[in-house]
């Protein structure tokens, strides 16, 4: 069985321990084994409007998705969508939304927290874990994350298997594209790892989804944005470009295919007045509460 992803929001940028946990949502939810990305609309939960997808007409088996979308993320729990949501993110031990474009998050880079997935990967794979000189595994200290060792090629190989059958799950599950989330593990490596590793990695990864039918998002970090045609992403899910001034990248390079989360009000704000009219941009609260939480927020522009 492989492990699952955990209830987080990827951080992949600079501010990461501001950013909150996601917890399990509702009684239902296993904290160590469910997880999907919540954002709906300001209003609460009400059903999405059937058919109303975001999507492209397919390309060589892959849809993609279209820019300015309302987008719905929703790591903290799936529920009914609001109306007027056309994409939506949730873990892929979820179900997709019916009716919508779903993306499939997954944990591509690092391993996930807890002592479950240590050991499955420590009794399988210990080979495939990152270790410093002392045979210590590199932890992403924010996540407690064990990374994973994308430093050779044949390593890559071993892991993009691995990772590669989770990517199929997702489109047999009927997701239209996948998310792999810590594309930038490699500045948390202790200089183990290169942004060459990690590019060379997230080529394995897309030809793998694209292989399965499925789109490819960049999650985050700029200092791949250049490489993205040569890696195969085909649009963008990011953590406050506003904030840090990254929006521009993205959509120039996504031409607007860009599914933007801001945890700021301000940040959200600023963001719609400037990207309101190309890209999506989301209103979350830092923990990803579902609707009807205490706590929650949601607003597109």
């Amino acid at each position: 069985m492989w492990p699952t992803s955990k209830n987080r929001t990827a951080d992949t940028r600079r501010d990461r321990p501001s950013r909150a946990l996601r917890t399990g949502v509702g009684g239902a939810l296993l904290i160590a084994l469910l997880s999907s990305l919540t954002a709906c609309s300001s209003g609460g939960s009400d059903t999405a409007d059937p058919g109303e997808s975001a999507s492209r007409p397919a390309k060589d088996g892959v849809r993609q998705p279209t820019a300015d979308a309302a987008f719905d993320y929703q790591l903290g729990g799936a529920y009914d969508p609001p109306a007027k949501t056309r994409a939506v993110s949730r873990d892929r031990s979820a179900k997709p939304a019916p009716g919508l474009y779903s993306i499939c998050y997954v944990n591509a880079f690092q391993a996930q927290p807890g002592k479950k997935a240590a050991r499955w990967w420590e009794r399988e794979h210990p080979d495939l874990i990152l270790r410093d000189d002392d045979g210590d595994p590199v932890i992403d200290e924010d996540w407690n994350e064990p990374l994973l060792d994308i430093s050779t090629a044949k390593k890559r190989t071993a892991l993009a298997e691995i990772v590669g059958k989770w990517i199929d799950g997702c489109a047999e599950s009927g997701f239209d594209a996948v998310e792999p989330d810590n594309l930038d593990s490699y500045e948390r490596s202790e200089e183990l790892l290169t942004a060459d590793d990690a590019a060379a990695f997230a080529r394995l990864l897309a030809q793998r989804a694209h292989r399965s039918g499925l789109a490819i998002a960049q999650k985050n970090t700029t200092d791949l944005v250049d490489e993205h045609r040569r890696i195969g992403f085909d649009f963008a899910v990011t953590e406050e470009c506003a904030r840090y001034k990254e929006c521009p990248d993205f959509a120039e390079a996504y031409d607007g295919k860009v599914f933007d989360i801001e945890y700021g009000t301000k940040d959200f704000d600023a963001a719609c007045r400037t990207w309101g009219k190309d890209l999506s941009i989301t209103l979350r609260d830092r923990d990803v509460l579902p609707a009807g939480e205490k706590g929650y927020v949601h607003k597109h522009c």
